[in-house]
C-alpha cells in the first residue's frame, strides 16, 4: 500500500524506512504504535473529524450488523470491477466498509482515508491487507496520481478533482448518501439533522465535471432497535455535533423501546471521465 501514498507536503513518492514514511526530500511522517501513518501537513487541523466518542458509537453501532447490507452491496459494485488491485476508502471510518469490499478481493489492497485519528486506529486493525491514514478529502490527497482502482465513499465528503486525480483512467466511484427516508421518525423525534431533498442532484454536480453517473439504487429496509442502539447510531453521524448526549437520552426516554425506522441508502456509481 505504501507504494501508492505520496508525501502531503511536496507530493514526492513514500517510502517506508525505520518505522516512518520518508519521501526524497526529507519530508517524514512516523507511524503510530496502532499502525497509521497521519500524513496531515503541519498546518491543517482536524476541527471536523470524528470524536473518538464518536467513533466508538460508530464501531458499536456498525457491529450488530444493521448496515451489512449496504456494506454488502459495496462490495458486489467493486467486485465486478475488472482489475481492481487497490481500493480508496475516502473517509473510511472504522474500516468496515473497506473491510466488507477487499474481502471477495483476495490480492486487493485498501487505503483508508479519514481525518480522525481514532478512526484510523480502528481502520489499522479492520483488515490485513488495510493502510490506514489520517487525512483531509478538502485538501490534495497523499495518494500517488493514477495509483488506485476504485474508491468507496459512504457518508463523507467528495473532491472530485483529487478522486479523479488519484484514479486511474476510467476508474470506479462508488458513494452512498442517506436518502431522504432515512431513519423516518427518528428525524423530528430526536431533532436529528435533516436530508436535503435535492440531495442527488447536489452529488451530480459536485462530481459532473469530472465523473459520470453509471447507476444508481435505493436500498431500504427497516430496523428494529432498542435505546442503546439507537442512541449508538445516532452518535455516529453529524446529529452528534448538533444533540448533546443528554439531551438525546432525554429524547430517547419519550420514545418506544425498540423503536422500528428505515435505513434508507442511495447508492450512486460514477465512471471517472478523460
Amino acid at each position: 500500500m505504501v507504494e501508492r501514498l505520496a508525501c502531503p507536503v511536496c507530493g514526492e513518492p513514500l517510502l517506508l524506512a525505520d518505522k516512518a514514511l520518508r519521501c526524497a526530500r526529507g519530508h517524514a511522517f512516523d507511524i503510530a504504535r496502532q499502525g497509521y501513518a497521519n500524513l496531515l501537513p503541519g498546518n491543517a487541523r482536524p476541527g471536523t473529524a470524528d470524536t473518538s466518542e464518536m467513533v466508538s458509537a460508530r464501531e458499536s453501532f456498525l457491529a450488530t450488523g444493521r448496515f451489512a447490507p449496504m456494506a454488502d452491496v459495496l462490495a458486489e459494485i467493486v467486485t465486478a470491477e475488472p482489475g481492481v488491485g487497490c481500493v480508496l476508502d475516502a473517509g473510511a471510518g472504522t474500516g468496515y466498509y473497506l473491510s466488507a469490499v477487499l474481502k471477495p478481493l483476495e490480492y486487493a489492497v485498501g487505503i483508508a482515508l479519514d481525518l480522525s485519528k481514532y478512526a484510523a486506529r480502528r481502520a489499522a486493525r479492520a483488515h490485513p491487507r488495510i493502510g490506514a491514514v489520517v487525512a483531509d478529502l478538502w485538501r490534495p490527497l497523499p495518494v500517488r496520481t493514477g495509483s488506485v482502482d476504485a474508491i468507496v465513499n459512504v457518508f463523507a465528503p467528495r473532491n472530485a478533482a483529487e478522486f479523479q486525480r488519484v484514479l486511474r483512467g476510467g476508474g470506479l466511484l462508488v458513494t452512498v448518501t442517506p436518502s431522504p427516508r432515512h431513519l423516518g421518525p427518528l428525524v423530528e423525534a430526536l431533532g436529528l439533522v435533516t436530508v436535503d431533498q435535492q440531495k442527488n442532484e447536489r452529488v451530480d454536480s459536485t462530481l459532473g465535471a469530472h465523473f459520470t453517473l453509471e447507476s444508481r439504487r435505493t436500498l431500504e429496509y427497516q430496523a428494529t432497535l432498542d435505546h442503546t442502539e439507537t442512541e449508538a447510531l445516532v452518535g455516529m453521524g453529524p446529529s452528534a455535533h448538533h444533540v448533546p448526549a443528554d439531551e438525546l437520552r432525554r429524547r430517547l426516554s419519550a420514545l418506544p423501546s425498540p423503536v422500528t425506522t428505515p435505513l434508507s441508502f442511495v447508492i450512486s456509481t460514477f465512471r471517472s471521465t478523460p
